[in-house]
């Protein structure tokens, strides 16, 4: 068993590696629009890959690829293209996981440690304080209801996206974000009902005169409402 934990984004730290620009080749060829005409010949900042088994030793690192070719780097692409070499499959799926380097070296050992943790430590508290339920939304949590609104229709409505936010408090983006999501469910549920497969995209027509989703009670302080509004608005 190997358990692979690995970032889509650097989160826009500083990196002093160059980002690898020679010898990476396109996946498929297919150039970007206008005026750039990107071509995917290139990779991003590093983000962290994080391997985790008993069949490896402790503390392992793997710095660079051995191969395949003279320019491999370990990216995204590695993790198919260390399937098919475990498994010895056909064919790659693009020209890049046929150059990607590949990781089964780090599956080592020839018996499985047995030093695993049987218990884990208690989580450390990301804050002491409760949420702040009327606290006016941050700009993020705003821009998370205004995506929750392409959910429920009301991103077709006059005046959005400021107009939808702009009295919100927390707790008001928190009900915002929960029935707008539910309203979706809902209408995928009546998609499926009605004979639609699992491609289709649901989004529901919304309302210009008055809200599509319930208004929250601006008192609502549930332990639901507090949980998500640390987890989901980023909680002030």
């Amino acid at each position: 068993m190997l358990f692979i934990i690995i970032y889509d984004e650097h989160g826009g730290f500083f990196d002093h590696v160059p980002t690898p620009v020679i010898g990476v080749p396109s996946p498929d060829g297919i150039l970007g629009p206008e005026p750039y005409n990107f071509r995917f010949d290139r990779l991003g900042v590093r983000v962290p890959a994080i391997m985790i088994s008993p069949w490896i030793e402790k503390g392992a690192v793997l710095h660079r690829p051995l191969g395949p070719h003279p320019t491999s780097e370990f990216e995204h692409s590695s993790i198919p293209a260390t399937v098919k070499k475990i498994f010895n499959l056909k064919e790659f799926l693009t020209k890049r996981d046929a150059w990607a380097g590949t990781f089964e070296t780090v599956i080592s050992r020839k018996s499985p440690r047995t030093d695993c943790p049987e218990t884990l430590p208690e989580p450390v508290k990301l804050r002491e304080a409760e949420a702040k339920d009327e606290a006016k939304l941050s700009e993020f949590q705003e821009e998370l209801v205004q995506m929750a609104a392409s959910l429920c229709g009301d991103h077709r409505k006059e005046g959005f996206p400021h107009k939808l936010v702009e009295n919100m408090t927390v707790s008001d983006g928190v009900e915002y974000v929960k029935g707008a999501f539910k309203k979706f469910l809902d209408e995928c549920e009546k998609a499926r009902r009605n004979g639609a497969d699992g491609s289709t995209i649901c989004i529901p027509a919304g309302d210009s005169s008055a809200s599509t989703v319930d208004a929250p009670s601006p008192k609502s302080k549930s332990f639901a409402s507090k949980l998500f509004s640390c987890a989901v608005c980023g909680g002030n």
